[in-house]
């Protein structure tokens, strides 16, 4: 079977739920929801949709990440109680923030969602940041001083397009960019026009469907500091 179709079992079983209680509330017949269980057919965008919201997971974590190898308490959960993403805490139990590597930038767009490769990084604690699920993502160039190479972007994760706010800066998590900081110009309808502090460096616009992250800017980390 899939890992999408082991998921929706261990997801259902989770709440206690019957395949046709399930089927129900998703509005399908049973019979089609036990085939997506079973793995003998994959649900259209729409039931998709119903099913991520049903059991508070994203769509991301159902289709990639089998959920069968790690709690679910591990995972973060969002205000609306949408779990998202893995979270890793200390020995005592401290949420840590993970530190992704200058060299491992391309990696992470291939593992930002894998609870695995989450739990390879290299982590910190900063007791003053609470509130949210924080990650220090590296500087690249001079586009945004102070930062430079060798200084890290601590962020905040943000859960969705419409929570962003043009003037406050963001760590964007492209397919084409990988990562990049920036500020933010705009919120346009098919995407987000972003500059650099640097005035050497124009404006440009990212398309919305190349975003597969953001992370408002919390506080940085310089080599100087330590």
């Amino acid at each position: 079977m899939s890992v999408f179709s082991e998921n929706i079992r261990l997801l259902r079983a989770t709440l206690g739920k019957t395949q046709r209680e399930l089927s129900q509330q998703i509005q399908i017949t049973s019979s089609r929801y036990s085939s997506y269980e079973n793995g003998k057919s994959k649900p259209p965008v729409d039931v998709l949709i119903r099913i991520s919201r049903i059991f508070n997971v994203s769509i991301d974590l159902l289709l990639s990440v089998d959920l069968t190898k790690h709690s679910l308490k591990d995972m973060l959960k969002l205000p609306d109680n949408r779990i998202v993403l893995p979270v890793v805490v200390d020995q005592q139990g401290n949420e840590s923030i993970e530190i992704v590597p200058q060299k491992a930038t391309m990696g992470y767009l291939r593992g930002y969602s894998d609870p695995d490769y989450i739990e390879s990084l290299q982590t910190i604690s900063l007791p003053f940041l609470k509130n949210g699920k924080f990650r220090a993502f590296p500087a690249d160039g001079d586009s945004m001083p102070p930062f430079r190479d060798g200084s890290y972007i601590i962020g905040k994760y943000m859960e969705g397009i419409n929570d962003l706010k043009s003037g406050n800066t963001y760590v964007f998590i492209t397919l084409n960019d990988g990562i990049t900081y920036k500020r933010l110009r705009a919120k346009n309808k098919t995407s987000l026009t972003v500059a650099s502090d640097n005035t050497f460096y124009k404006p440009y616009d990212i398309p919305l469907n190349e975003i597969v992250e953001v992370w408002q800017y919390a506080t940085g980390i310089f080599p100087e500091d330590f």
